[in-house]
């Protein structure tokens, strides 16, 4: 186990779990929980060693993530956005990097993502289009996780040539930039939002990168692992509120089938990890008894949650994957 696991650990068994049921019937991830994570410097995981981050390897990273998520899940949510940021940064123009990569990597600013409306099938929910020495965004993105907690959100909009240009964007309402909460049956406390752009404009300089839609959408499976882990944690707190049972064995299974898994094996992987995630909660509920239905009680948080994991972060191959695995 190397450091920053051992530190995402401790914060988990000493902090985000035993708060886990108070945060979810709050609705809002305490400050002082995300302050916790950057005092341990892991909102700098995966920044470079050159602006104060960890440089972590992807194994690190997905394991930092589990241990996390097994704490309290909205709140590993909130800050597995922030990777998101960091990581465009670390090859991003360097006045960029200067102005904000440090800060992020130390948990002094805090990122967000708005990313998927743009590359997802069909016609782009965000364009883009120059307007002078500026850009201009319009259009909707239906999940922002994070809103109150972040600085910056990294913006992805498509522009006229269909191609995918990323810019950070300050994280403030406006006249142009509006959210509206999204009411959801599972991780309400972390202030996940519906972003409005009408004519937002962004300074040139905000530019992260441009990249075509199909470069994108090639390499899109490769980045699925990640995501993983927030099932694996799951799994991981329902097998230690359990006990020793066939879940450990099943758990270890599905992470390594996720570790080893090929960029065209890893829609099925994570499919195999929710649905694992999905029963240990069953599991857990039915050994709970009836004490499981009651608001609060670990098992019915932890039986949201997997219902929620079922369909986050989905791909078109991953939800075919569940349905077969799930129907039989």
């Amino acid at each position: 186990m190397t450091d920053a696991v051992a530190r995402a650990r401790a914060l988990a068994e000493e902090l985000l779990f035993p708060s886990a049921a108070v945060v979810d019937a709050a609705g809002a991830v305490p400050r002082s929980h995300l302050d916790a994570i950057a005092d341990a410097g892991l909102y700098g995981l995966t920044g470079p060693a050159d602006a104060g981050g960890l440089d972590a390897d992807p194994g690190t990273v997905a394991a930092v993530v589990e241990e996390l998520a097994s704490g309290e899940l909205s709140t590993a949510f909130v800050w597995l956005q922030h990777l998101g940021v960091a990581g465009a940064l670390r090859d991003g123009p360097e006045p960029l990097r200067e102005a904000f990569l440090a800060d992020l990597c130390a948990g002094r600013r805090r990122g967000g993502v708005a990313l998927q409306a743009a590359l997802r099938p069909g016609p782009a929910a965000v364009r883009v289009r120059t307007d002078g020495d500026g850009l201009v965004l319009d259009g909707t993105v239906p999940w922002v996780t994070g809103w109150g907690h972040v600085d910056l959100l990294l913006v992805a909009a498509r522009d006229a040539a269909d191609d995918v240009v990323f810019a950070l964007v300050d994280a403030v309402g406006s006249a142009t930039l509006a959210v509206a909460p999204q009411r959801m049956v599972a991780v309400t406390a972390s202030a996940t939002v519906e972003l409005r752009l009408d004519g937002h404009r962004v300074p040139a300089g905000r530019v992260v990168g441009t990249v075509p839609l199909a470069d994108i959408r090639a390499g899109d499976a490769a980045g699925l692992r990640p995501n993983g882990s927030l099932a694996l944690g799951l799994v991981a707190r329902c097998a230690r509120l359990l006990g020793p049972s066939p879940l450990d064995g099943e758990l270890a299974g599905a992470r390594a089938r996720l570790d080893a898994a090929t960029p065209e094996e890893l829609p099925a992987a994570r499919a195999a990890a929710s649905a694992l995630a999905h029963r240990a909660a069953g599991l857990l509920v039915v050994s709970t008894g009836s004490s499981a239905v009651h608001s609060g009680a670990h098992a019915e948080r932890l039986a949201r949650e997997a219902l929620f994991l079922l369909v986050f972060g989905s791909r078109p191959a991953i939800r075919a994957a569940l349905v077969a695995e799930l129907g039989g």
